[in-house]
């Protein structure tokens, strides 16, 4: 992830946009560059906002922004630093827009975008009918004397704040480690939700005991502790027979951990953070919780979610499955997937997985690096984009280090890359939620604003060159015939390897069915990620393919499930 929580504009709307475009990749060459990008992203959304805010309620700009910030929680500081920036630029802001300057002019103005010398000019909006040099010096005329060019250009860090400090440390710290912020016993687990808690991996129920976590194989059958955490334990009063053996004993549980990308971690900025119609003091209510967990919802993912959909569909995630088919897997997930995560950087946080060869129970194992190994947001990405070779030499580095660490008897699936042309085909000439409004932004738009200034998820997919994103699609293809090459030739001691193509061509069948079009699958906001409902119909189309090929995979059905409800309810919950 690039440098998340560096922004050059102390407002809380920024770290939507700083974190939006820092999806990829994970590791950040160019610090500068991006960070630069990131401000002009965040200034234009900010500006952008205002300025619908002010034309939905027919008030003024000062009005506009005092109405922003008290929609926003008291939590982590959001309310009090809004209040913050709107003191040091709002008089500014008032000017511009008053001068009906728009938010890229405003941006260029506050020198929080920048035209290099010889680079093409980044905007969102259509340019002004008078020529960019003459409306930018107006602009700056107007706001010539004003102390706030001193402050832009400073280039002030919002961690640097005393009151956010420490706030961005424990930020900054999880995103790093891939494990939990919070973990007293430092077994990988935690009873926190976010900063790497139990969104991402189950719900530690001893923070106290580094023995006591999910996953692993009952102590002592489990007669005086949950030493599992999965709700189940103590002896039967009846007969004296400890309720884990009799529950689970042959029942052959296993777990459930994704090594993924911002895919698997369901990345999604909600469309009425940034849409003023839709904006009222409900919109931020888990703005908080986002934000400690990277502005991603692993809860709600296709793999680990725990929790039922938000989107009124039916399907359960892998691990609900898991779980619905051997409650003895209660809790026994993990999503290690970090935003920007490749084959390439994988090896830099996959020591965050939590398995005892020894002590653990199996556990099936999805490798799900769907994207970054063909994306960038370089203006030339196809040098950037990941070979055959290294692609192989990387996944058994990590296959090997797996078999080093799973328990005997575990499954790995090994996914393929998605054909990603379906986001350009099917998005472009739609409005973007910054655009719907009055109809001026279109995905077109949106992808060209990012490209310029370099920071797109994926430059090759999200481009009108339809040259490059077939050339896109070829690299992809090519990734995905090496991962299956290495899943039917490679055996390992430790797990079955599989592979399986990511055919988002199905899913998009199937939604149509159901009465749904393709566009409804993707963010909104970023036009790129596929939303909880793709994510939910990919783990639909997962179960049925591995149910049907592969069924060893899944583990037999409890057909104690029944009693364990009855005498243990929902085990203790998540």
């Amino acid at each position: 992830m690039k440098s998340p929580w560096k922004i050059l504009m102390a407002a809380p709307v920024f770290f939507l946009l700083n974190l939006h475009t820092s999806a990829s990749p994970a590791y950040d060459d160019h610090p500068s560059r991006h960070s630069k990008s990131h401000a002009c992203i965040g200034c234009v959304l900010v500006v952008s906002v205002i300025e619908q805010l002010a034309q939905v309620h027919n008030s003024t700009v000062q009005t506009s922004m005092e109405r922003l910030c008290s929609y926003l929680p008291e939590k982590l500081f959001l309310k009090t630093t809004c209040y913050l920036v709107v003191r040091i630029f709002g008089p500014d802001i008032i000017k511009l827009l008053s001068a009906d300057m728009n938010a890229d002019v405003v941006c260029h103005t506050l020198e929080f975008c920048k035209q290099d010398p010889g680079q093409p000019l980044c905007h969102l909006y259509p340019l002004p009918k008078e020529p960019w040099k003459f409306t930018l010096e107006t602009a700056r005329q107007i706001v010539k004397k004003s102390p706030t060019l001193t402050y832009s250009r400073s280039r002030s860090d919002i961690c640097s704040l005393p009151f956010l400090a420490k706030i961005c440390q424990k930020i900054k710290s999880a995103i790093q480690n891939s494990v939990p912020s919070q973990d007293v016993d430092s077994d990988k687990y935690s009873v926190f939700p976010t900063l790497r808690g139990y969104h991402w991996r189950g719900r530690d129920c001893n923070d106290r005991n580094k023995t006591v976590y999910p996953g692993r194989r009952p102590d002592n059958w489990d007669a005086h502790q949950d030493s599992n955490c999965n709700g189940i334990w103590g002896v039967d009063p009846k007969d004296g027979i400890p309720y884990e053996k009799k529950f689970c004993e042959g029942s052959q549980p296993r777990g459930i951990i994704l090594l993924g990308d911002s895919a698997g971690a369901h990345f999604h900025i909600a469309p009425e953070w940034i849409t003023a119609s839709q904006m009222s003091l409900k919109s931020f209510f888990n703005l908080p919780t986002a934000l400690t967990d990277e502005l991603n919802w692993p809860q709600l993912s296709g793999a680990t979610g725990f929790l039922n959909s938000t989107r009124g569909i039916k399907e359960d995630s892998i691990y609900l499955r898991l779980w619905k088919r051997n409650h003895c897997n209660h809790r026994d997930y993990q999503n290690i997937s970090r935003n920007g995560a490749s084959s390439q950087n994988l090896k830099r946080f996959i020591e965050s997985l939590s398995r005892n060869q020894l002590l653990d129970q199996p556990a099936i194992v999805i490798y799900a690096m769907i994207g970054n190994d063909v994306c960038s947001g370089n203006r030339d990405p196809v040098p950037e984009m990941t070979t055959p070779e290294k692609l192989y030499s990387s996944v058994m580095q990590t296959l090997q280090h797996l078999n080093s660490h799973l328990p005997n008897g575990s499954h790995v699936i090994l996914y393929g890359l998605p054909d990603g042309t379906f986001l350009w085909d099917n998005l472009h000439n739609r409005y973007h939620p910054l655009g719907q409004l009055n109809q001026d932004v279109t995905y077109a738009h949106f992808y060209s604003f990012l490209n310029c200034l370099q920071v797109s998820p994926c430059h090759g997919w999200m481009s009108s060159n339809k040259t490059l994103r077939t050339l896109t699609s070829e690299r992809a293809e090519q990734l995905s015939v090496t991962l299956k090459k290495i899943a039917t030739s490679k055996k390992f001691m430790n797990f079955n390897l599989f592979y399986m193509d990511f055919d988002f061509q199905e899913i998009t069948e199937e939604w149509r069915k159901r009465g749904g079009q393709p566009w409804q699958l993707i963010e909104p906001v970023d036009g790129f990620h596929p939303n909880e409902v793709a994510l939910q119909l990919v783990a639909d189309h997962f179960w049925k393919k591995v149910q049907l090929q592969w069924p060893q995979i899944l583990g037999k059905e409890n057909p104690f499930n029944p009693q364990i409800e009855q005498v243990f309810g929902d085990q203790g919950g998540h």
